[in-house]
C-alpha cells in the first residue's frame, strides 16, 4: 500500500497498526517511495534470554577439552639443570 506523506499524517495510527499486522506500507513524496513502515522484530523475554545463555554455556562446556596443566607450562625454556636454553 502506498500513501502520500501528506495523507499519512492523519492516518499514522492506522498505518502503524496495518504495518504491525504484516502489511507493507510505503510512504511517498511526489509519487516517489521514500519510507517503508515495517514492524520491529520481537524482543526475547527475560526467560528466553536466560534459557539461551544457559544453552550456550552448556554447549561450551561440552566442547571444551582439558589441556595440559599450567604448572609446568614453561619447562621447555629450561634444560635439565634448570638453566635457560
Amino acid at each position: 500500500m502506498e500513501v502520500p506523506v501528506s495523507e499519512a499524517k492523519g492516518l499514522l495510527t492506522d498505518l502503524v497498526k496495518r504495518a504491525e499486522s504484516g502489511e507493507e506500507i510505503v510512504l511517498t513524496r511526489h509519487g516517489r517511495p521514500v519510507v517503508r513502515l515495517v514492524p520491529l522484530p520481537a524482543r526475547p523475554t527475560e526467560a528466553e534470554r536466560r534459557d539461551l545463555l544457559r544453552a550456550v554455556r552448556t554447549a561450551g562446556r561440552m566442547q571444551g577439552s582439558p589441556g595440559p596443566g599450567a604448572a609446568r607450562s614453561q619447562d621447555f625454556l629450561y634444560d635439565i639443570d634448570g638453566l635457560p636454553q
